[in-house]
């Protein structure tokens, strides 16, 4: 299925036939009202998800594919308390070569480079040896490099795709330096170190060879304990390989700024944030957050025809959209 004929999850509009291929995810057998089954599930590509439902399902048809896999589904949409879905009279699922794998990836794998090589630029510039060193450590690490460049940063909330954290990381770096002039009394290097660092942990709390799902280790932990045990890890390799002591005082405030970046204890923070360096990461990271994810609502928004978007409970608003 080619990226020219296809219609990507965000075009699909109320009442239109559909008769393509997207990989699913999130499926679920349920009963209705009247003891019938049904299968829920989510369709994407790379431009975003859409429910779907096939009604008067059996277990044969929930076990005839997997989360992860690609399926040719046929049926028609509707808009369903604002949203567009899909409701399929057939999924089948497709074997991974007869796919495009370009239509399920939001960014192609140029960008991913050149985000990788910024990276690594931002953090090799660098000045302090210890910080510098630690740096050295993750970039030198091929698994967790390649770990980094496929991740997404969240499973739904904000860059939730391939390469999405490694992107999200760039951003807030990139942001870092920016207002390094404007606040001097903010340890700049230290800062920069506190967002490459604050979500590495979702390397592994999550799993995202197609879909994306929690890992066992990230149901269990959490992406901010994994993290840290990766900086302590890596604070004894720079130990070994520069033959100095790492500064003890420079790791608890590194680990303090991932525990507490998520601002509120509410939020899942273990900490408040409380150094300088500490409050900016979080303010940083809520705000390429939030605008990454307000820009995809407005991006994705069904209702094509107004300047507004549809009313989003749990934001307790509409966005506008800018004609």
């Amino acid at each position: 299925m080619s990226t020219s004929t296809r219609r990507f999850v965000t075009q699909l509009k109320h009442q239109e036939s559909v008769d393509q291929i997207f990989l699913a995810s999130a499926k679920q057998l349920r009963p209705n009202r009247n003891g019938n089954f049904y299968l829920q599930l989510e369709l994407s590509d790379r431009s975003g998800s859409v429910d779907a439902r096939l009604w008067n399902a059996s277990e044969s048809d929930y076990r005839s594919f997997d989360n992860g896999d690609y399926v040719h589904v046929a049926g028609t949409t509707q808009l369903f308390q604002g949203k567009v879905q899909v409701i399929a009279n057939r999924i089948e699922k497709v074997a991974a070569d007869q796919v495009d794998e370009a239509d399920f990836r939001t960014l192609d794998s140029n960008r991913v480079e050149q985000m990788a090589s910024r990276l690594q630029a931002m953090l090799r510039d660098i000045k302090s040896p210890p910080l510098r060193n630690l740096a050295e450590c993750f970039l030198m690490d091929d698994q967790f490099m390649a770990k980094l460049l496929r991740a997404p940063a969240a499973m739904k909330n904000h860059h939730a795709y391939q390469g999405g954290l490694l992107e999200h990381v760039v951003s807030m770096m990139e942001l870092v330096l920016r207002i390094a002039d404007h606040y001097p009394h903010i340890d700049t290097e230290l800062l920069l170190m506190g967002a490459f660092l604050h979500d590495i942990g979702k390397i592994d709390e999550l799993t995202y060879e197609r879909d994306i799902a929690y890992s066992d280790a990230g149901q269990l932990l959490g992406h901010i304990i994994m993290a840290m045990q990766m900086i302590d890890d890596k604070v004894r390799e720079a130990e070994r390989l520069s033959g100095e002591p790492f500064p003890v005082e420079l790791a608890v405030e590194l680990k303090h700024m991932v525990a507490s970046h998520h601002g509120q204890y509410e939020f899942g923070s273990p900490k408040l944030p409380m150094t300088l360096e500490a409050i900016a990461l979080h303010h940083l990271d809520n705000l390429d957050a939030k605008l990454q994810r307000f820009d995809q609502l407005i991006r994705d928004d069904a209702n094509v025809d107004s300047n507004w978007t549809l009313y989003y409970a749990d934001l307790g608003r509409k966005l506008y959209k800018r004609p």
